[in-house]
């Protein structure tokens, strides 16, 4: 009665990587997570829907073929991206599929954008990112996550989307993403560590609060619908903040690191897995967060609902 904060599957988007084999391939530093096929991957959602998780975000592993420079497989409209939302959203159309915007998934570079001489090259990036936007859009995305960190991005995409009829397709920036130590075993399931150097010219200081309230002035005038902060439990302090700035629905993402600290403190028995991560998402809710990405959601919810809390 008087709990103050209460965590649902309907707060979940659930992360899900993919490629294009027709078997799983485990992940050896995020335990519990795969690659999945794009038939496993449908099964995995079909699952998690009946939990009451509906709202589901694709990663994709690319063929080291498929990669350039200026990412040009991102919406190349026959990708594994596209043909899995079409996929997602034939199967349960009420499901609610978002997309992450950015090139490294792409790039021989490993970066998140086209790159020059060692710099990245933001307008240029832009530019391929709202080709994307726009592949994805047409697949039948309704969320695009701009994650790229690129400078006036969120405006373009905005204009792109609209220009094109897909004024209903919801823009979720990532507005305060850290140049973390915490993503290694998300780029060892994606395969995209960076080429050179590491991403700390685009994306921000661990040791700044008060730049993300400048990010998230400028990703709200340019028409982002909802704002992350990544990664979460080490930055809870900057989702109070953006909380407390803005009006808009406040994302946090439970990243690879996180959960692969959890799930290597339970398997050696130093922490009860349930008690720990249910405590974590429900901090996530008390410091403003109103949607919460994270590997856990579908055993979550299963724990919520084998409480009756759900």
């Amino acid at each position: 009665m008087v709990r103050e904060n209460i965590v649902t599957p309907s707060n979940f988007i659930y992360p899900l990587f993919i490629h294009d084999e027709d078997f799983n391939q485990p992940i050896e530093s995020m335990p519990g997570c795969e690659r999945h096929s794009l038939d496993s991957m449908l099964k995995e959602v079909g699952e998690s829907y009946e939990l009451g998780v509906k709202t589901f975000v694709l990663f994709p592993k690319v063929p080291d073929e498929l990669k350039t420079n200026l990412g040009v497989e991102a919406y190349n409209p026959e990708g594994i991206v596209p043909r899995a939302i079409r996929m997602i959203k034939e199967a349960y159309p009420e499901s609610v599929v978002v997309t992450d915007v950015a090139l490294d998934p792409y790039s021989d570079q490993g970066h998140d954008g086209a790159v020059e001489d060692g710099k990245i090259l933001n307008d240029v990036t832009i530019n391929q990112l709202c080709k994307q936007v726009i592949c994805q859009a047409r697949a039948g995305a309704d969320i695009v996550a701009p994650s790229d960190m690129m400078d006036g991005r969120v405006k373009a995409i905005r204009d792109a989307l609209d220009s094109e009829g897909f004024t209903d397709v919801s823009i979720l920036s990532y507005t305060a993403k850290y140049a973390s130590a915490y993503y290694g075993p998300f780029r060892d399931a994606l395969d995209s560590h960076p080429g050179f150097g590491d991403k700390k010219t685009y994306q921000q200081d661990p040791a700044n609060g008060r730049e993300a309230l400048i990010e998230a002035a400028l990703d709200e005038a340019e028409g982002a619908d909802m704002m992350m902060v990544k990664p979460g439990m080490p930055y809870l302090d900057v989702i109070r903040r953006l909380k407390d700035a803005s009006a808009l629905p406040i994302a946090a993402y439970h990243v690879s690191g996180e959960y692969a600290m959890i799930k290597a403190a339970c398997e050696r028995g130093w922490l009860d897995e349930k008690a720990v991560v249910m405590e974590t998402l429900t901090c996530f809710k008390r410091a403003g967060a109103d949607i919460i990405l994270t590997y856990y959601a579908k055993q979550a919810a299963q724990w919520i609902k084998e409480d009756g809390l759900y």
